[in-house]
C-alpha cells in the first residue's frame, strides 16, 4: 500500500530537482551545449548554502550566493571552451573536477549536516505552515516561478540571441552577435539554476554531501527528454514546462522502481533505461508508422492488379 506521504515526499523531490533540469535544458536544448559541469556545481551550491547556514548566515541569503557561484562555475566552463578552444565536453569535465576540490576546501570535510540548523524550510514551519506543505509550497513556488522567468527571458533580444547561438552558431554570429558571450552567459546561467536546485536539496535532506552531485547531469537530462517526449516543444512555454514534468514524472518512476523491489544502487542503470526509452520513442513510433504506411501501399497495390486481373478477364 502506497502512502499518501510517500508520494507527496516523491513530487516534492521532482519539483526540487525541476529547478536543475530547468538549466540542463538551457545548456543542452537551447545552446545545444554538452555541459558536463553540472556534476560540480550542484554539490557546489549544496556545500556552499550548507557553509554558510553552519556559519550563522540566515537560509535565504545562503541559498541566494549558491546561484552566483553557480554562475562563475559555468562561466568557467564557458570561458575554456571560448577563449582557449577547449572541446565543450573536456571543458566541462574540467571545470567538474577542479569543482570537487573547490567544494572538498569549502566545506572543510566530505559531509555538513544541517538537522540542528535553521534552514528556509524550518523557518516556513516556524510561520505556522505545516511540514508536510512546507516544502511542497517552496518548491513548487520556485518551480514556477524560475520557468515564468526563464520564459521570459528567453523571449528577450538577448534571448533570442541565445536561442541563435545554439541552432545556427554561424549564422547569427554574421549578423554581428557575439557567440562567445553568449555561450558564457548562458553557461553561467544554467549552472546558477543547478546551484540554486542543489542548495534547496542540501537543505531539504538536512545535508550536504562531496558525492550528491553524482550522476545530477543524467538526472537532469533524463527529465528533460522524458519531458520532450511527453509534450511536444512546440513553443518555449512547452519546452519549460515539459523540463519541470519531466523530472516529476522521472522522480516518480525512481520511487516506483523501489517500490518494486529494486536496490539504490540499482537507480543508475534505471536512469539509463528510462533515457534509453524516452529517446528512442520517436524513432519507434516513426518505423511503426512507416511500417503502416508501406502495408497500407501494398495492399492498395494488391488490390489495384486484382481489379486489372479482373478486368482482363472480364
Amino acid at each position: 500500500m502506497i502512502s499518501l506521504g510517500a508520494l507527496g515526499g516523491a513530487l516534492e523531490q521532482g519539483l526540487v530537482y525541476a529547478v536543475m533540469a530547468l538549466g540542463v535544458y538551457l545548456t543542452f536544448r537551447v545552446l545545444n551545449f554538452p555541459d558536463l559541469t553540472v556534476d560540480g556545481s550542484f554539490p557546489l551550491g549544496a556545500a556552499v548554502a550548507a557553509k554558510l547556514i553552519c556559519s550563522g548566515v540566515d537560509p535565504v541569503l545562503a541559498t541566494a550566493v549558491a546561484p552566483v557561484l553557480g554562475f562563475v562555475a559555468g562561466a568557467t566552463t564557458g570561458v575554456l571552451n571560448t577563449k582557449l578552444k577547449i572541446s565543450g565536453l573536456l571543458a566541462g569535465i574540467l571545470t567538474m573536477t577542479a569543482l570537487y576540490s573547490v567544494n572538498l576546501r569549502v566545506m572543510g570535510r566530505a559531509n555538513i549536516p544541517l538537522l540542528r540548523s535553521a534552514t528556509i524550510l524550518t523557518t516556513l514551519r516556524g510561520l505556522g505552515i505545516p511540514g508536510s506543505i512546507a516544502a511542497l509550497l517552496l518548491f513548487l513556488s520556485c518551480a514556477v516561478a524560475i520557468k515564468l522567468v526563464l520564459d521570459a527571458f528567453l523571449r528577450t533580444e538577448f534571448g533570442l540571441a541565445l536561442r541563435a547561438t545554439g541552432d545556427n552558431e554561424v549564422m547569427i554570429r554574421s549578423l554581428g552577435v557575439n557567440t562567445d558571450s553568449m555561450k558564457i552567459v548562458g553557461l553561467g546561467l544554467s549552472n546558477a539554476l543547478v546551484a540554486l536546485s542543489g542548495a534547496m536539496v542540501a537543505q531539504y535532506q538536512g545535508f550536504a554531501d562531496i558525492g550528491m552531485g553524482i550522476g545530477m547531469v543524467v538526472a537532469g537530462l533524463a527529465s528533460v527528454i522524458i519531458g520532450g517526449a511527453i509534450f511536444a516543444p512546440t513553443s518555449i512555454g512547452l519546452a519549460t514546462f515539459g523540463a519541470v514534468a519531466g523530472s516529476v514524472v522521472y522522480r516518480f518512476a525512481v520511487f516506483f522502481a523501489l517500490r518494486l523491489g529494486f536496490a539504490p544502487t540499482d537507480l543508475k542503470i534505471v536512469t539509463a533505461a528510462l533515457v534509453v526509452i524516452a529517446l528512442s520513442g520517436p524513432a519507434i513510433r516513426r518505423a511503426s508508422l512507416g511500417m503502416e504506411r508501406r502495408r497500407a501501399a501494398g495492399h492498395g497495390k494488391a488490390e489495384a492488379s486484382s481489379e486489372n486481373v479482373l478486368a482482363r478477364n472480364h
